[in-house]
């Protein structure tokens, strides 16, 4: 099983971007820690970052194009913003969980509406790098990996 890991805006400066809200891990050491998960649980991982919404959308349509299981999605900020990256999914039908590093129901109201959880098959929300690996597990076990 190929499983896509996708981030969005913001997620190359982990480590250094507002720690007290989002931690020290770095996006090459959650991506280890998915890797190693990954590894454990018979899943190829195919990492993509990128500040540029298209660039997230055309990888969606390629996942899909290239027989990827499914995605776990950290849309970041475009979380709130992308109506295109929902219709990416939408349009492809790939399965998907939404993670966040932070609660982002306890942060600005702006953050409180996601226009991906009401298509994802789930949502994990403020457990740090964790929320990555609970996602990733939550997707095998409801894709039947």
């Amino acid at each position: 099983m190929r499983v896509l890991v996708l981030n969005g805006p913001n997620l190359d400066r982990l480590g250094a971007r507002e720690p007290a809200l989002y931690g020290h891990a770095t996006l090459a050491s959650v991506t280890a820690s998915l890797d190693a998960l990954a590894a454990e649980l018979g899943v190829t991982l195919e990492h993509f970052q990128s500040a540029h919404e298209g660039a997230l959308i055309e990888r969606v349509h390629r996942a899909c194009d290239e027989g990827l299981a499914g995605a776990v999605v950290n849309a970041a900020s475009y979380t709130h913003t992308s109506i295109g990256l929902r219709d990416a999914f939408l349009a492809t039908g790939l399965p998907f969980v939404e993670v966040h590093l932070s609660n982002v129901h306890a942060r600005e109201a702006f953050r409180h509406h996601s226009l991906l959880a009401d298509i994802a098959r789930g949502t994990v929300v403020g457990f740090g790098g964790d929320s990555y690996l609970l996602g990733l597990r939550g997707l095998v076990a409801n894709i039947g990996g």
